[in-house]
């Protein structure tokens, strides 16, 4: 889990709180560095509306739909946890492998249910990416980013 600065002291449970009623919008693989910078290489693949609690106990999350329709195809690299009013609380690593949000499907096609299987909290900087794809704007004929 990546907190905006705004909610960095906040503990797990006051950022579960803070989710309630609010989105979480799933994007394709470019993630910014921090969930303080604006979303701009990466396309919307599906939105989620947390239920009101977001969060209860043992149950794990609560969403008012899982599943939602996907409304672009693409592989998930991250979501952005926004509250009810619009304002960003987090950014979670999503899809296979050791990532906060897992789905049930690897990709998402337009149209087709994209549901939530697992989701669970992963402490500050315990990322999975590496860390020089963060920010990354590839583009065709240029190399990709090396490790030093």
């Amino acid at each position: 889990m990546n907190v905006a600065s705004e909610f960095a002291a906040c503990s797990e449970d006051e950022i579960k709180a803070l989710l309630d009623g609010g989105t979480l919008t799933v994007y394709s693989v470019a993630r910014p560095i921090t969930a303080d910078r604006p979303v701009d290489r990466s396309g919307v693949l599906a939105t989620f509306k947390f239920a009101s609690p977001g969060f209860s106990g043992d149950a794990g999350v609560n969403f008012a739909a899982n599943p939602v329709p996907a409304g672009s195809v693409g592989t998930p690299g991250f979501a952005r946890a926004c509250k009810a009013d619009g304002t960003v609380v987090a950014d979670f690593s999503a899809g296979p492998g050791p990532r906060e949000i897992k789905f049930a499907e690897v990709s998402c096609s337009q149209g087709a249910p994209v549901k939530i299987t697992a989701f669970k909290f992963i402490a500050e900087g315990g990322w999975p990416e590496r860390p020089d794809y963060y920010d990354a704007h590839p583009r065709p004929g240029f190399a990709m980013p090396m490790v030093p």
